[in-house]
């Protein structure tokens, strides 16, 4: 174990330094995008990149306010063996009739955007244009809720997954899980048929869990619900059983096979995903669905705030030096942005920015005592809503315009995604607080409702690409702004 943790930490060093010195020829960015599953990191890298290659108006972004910005274009990506990011499947949904939401990441890839511009050193401009290549690692944040599981043996895993397993949001979509879990006897002789059986009741626990109706999110093994190519290799074949106190079980036994296949899972995935792809990211954006959450209840707002806790104590974060470049790169700019900020009115944006810092306010500290930068957004990457007012009772109202997706319900009414309604969403509360533990509109409890993108030939540009969107420019200054000054 020493010797393989030696070679594999001389590698690193290795890697970095090639990393190092190809950023002398032209810098690089290394930008990871996560967030946990429908909050948005398709359309997000689909939007930013459209917006830099057409040129887009981005006020809050300096390179671009300031023209010095000359142009974006895509280009091969530096690692062959990571999947390329869709980028034209993606923008072809947005911009189809009618358009639709891409698919959810379900894998790690990758895009190169390189940027031209103009520095704003007068000796550099000497020299013509200055490159950054901007490599963007598009990778679920579920993955990284796993590498916790690197500090856990099964048997501390097991424990923990059951007990959070039978928390009151949990216990009913466990329930089937938890029968089988009860009938088995950990010592038994392992059995192929009966490990399949409780690792298939486990994985439909944890999609029920993640659901709508609860809208949980801190539910590792991430792979379980987004295999790949694993799909059905003993590494993801593993289930928590009930030691029920006891300490030692023999080498054939059930709960021997558990251990082993959970070991070999924190082997050939958790820690090649941190050492090949998550250790070396320079900058990072976290998408948030806060909205879904409040739409949860109190469970679920408290379980993305544990998720995002554990996904932000992951980074390693703090300003970056010579050293830390070779032998261990950190993190020092974050952006956390709540997403979906379009499904509320403009007088709630400053509300929801408080409500994501609230949630994620003890390790937002933590990164920004490290040395690195971090900042909260409302953010919405392609904006499907506008803005209106409707009177009820003599009253003007400030509401959203937008199509409702398909199956959405407002009252007794079912959309079917091709009419345009008008919402009022309500106001979320001042006091984060209030809206973390609940509260109540005159109508009942506030419920936001999801919309589908707008047609892109109904907007103001005339089908000009791209979509309008809100802080979109922030993020990007944020992220990589002061790499092209």
């Amino acid at each position: 174990m020493a010797i393989t943790t030696y070679t594999q930490a001389a590698g690193d060093v290795f890697r970095n330094l090639g990393d190092y010195a190809a950023d002398l020829v032209t810098p690089t960015v290394r930008l990871g995008v996560t967030g946990l599953a429908r909050s948005g990191k398709t359309v997000f890298i689909t939007a930013l990149v459209h917006n830099l290659i057409a040129g887009a108006r981005l006020p809050f972004f300096e390179a671009a306010a300031q023209g010095r910005l000359a142009r974006a274009y895509l280009e091969p990506q530096p690692d062959d063996a990571v999947a390329r990011f869709e980028y034209e499947k993606h923008l072809a949904d947005l911009t189809g009739d009618p358009p639709r939401w891409p698919e959810s990441t379900r894998r790690i890839s990758q895009l190169r955007l390189t940027l031209e511009y103009a520095s704003t050193r007068f000796w550099k401009r000497q020299f013509g244009r200055e490159k950054l290549h901007v490599d963007i690692v598009d990778y679920p944040g579920e993955w990284l809720l796993d590498l916790p599981l690197l500090e856990l043996d099964y048997d501390a895993w097991a424990r923990t997954a059951l007990a959070q397993s039978r928390a009151p949001a949990r216990k009913k979509a466990a329930k089937d899980w938890h029968k089988a879990v009860s009938e088995v006897e950990p010592g038994a002789p392992a059995d192929e048929a009966l490990a399949e059986k409780l690792s298939d009741l486990f994985k439909s626990y944890l999609r029920e869990a993640r659901s709508d109706q609860y809208a949980l999110s801190t539910l590792p093994p991430g792979r379980f619900l987004m295999p790949g190519d694993l799909e059905g290799s003993p590494a993801l074949t593993f289930a928590p059983l009930d030691a029920d106190g006891e300490a030692e079980f023999p080498r054939s036994s059930l709960w021997t096979m558990m251990a082993r296949r959970y070991e070999a899972y924190k082997a050939h995935v958790v820690r090649p995903f941190f050492r090949d792809h998550f250790a070396r990211l320079d900058r990072q954006i976290v998408l948030v669905d806060v909205l879904t959450a409040l739409n949860g209840g109190q469970e679920a707002v408290a379980d993305v705030e544990r998720a995002m806790t554990e996904i932000l104590e992951c980074f390693r974060t703090g300003a970056n030096t010579l050293w830390s470049s070779l032998f261990a790169p950190r993190i020092d700019r974050i952006v956390m942005a709540a997403t979906k900020a379009d499904h509320l009115h403009q007088q709630s944006h400053d509300r929801l920015e408080a409500i994501l810092a609230r949630l994620a306010g003890r390790a937002m500290a933590r990164a920004e005592y490290a040395g690195a930068e971090v900042k909260a957004l409302a953010l919405a990457s392609v904006r499907a809503t506008r803005e209106g007012e409707a009177r009820r009772n003599g009253e003007k109202l400030p509401c959203i315009i937008g199509y409702p997706l398909a199956g959405e319900t407002i009252g007794r009414r079912t959309f079917d995604g091709n009419e345009e309604f008008a919402i009022f969403p309500g106001d979320l509360p001042k006091d984060p607080d209030k809206a973390l533990k609940g509260w109540h509109t005159e109508d009942g409890d506030m419920r936001f409702v999801r919309f589908r993108p707008p047609n892109p030939k109904l907007l103001p540009s005339g089908g000009f690409a791209p979509f309008p969107n809100i802080r979109l420019d922030r993020a990007v200054e944020t992220l990589i702004g002061d790499r092209l000054a």
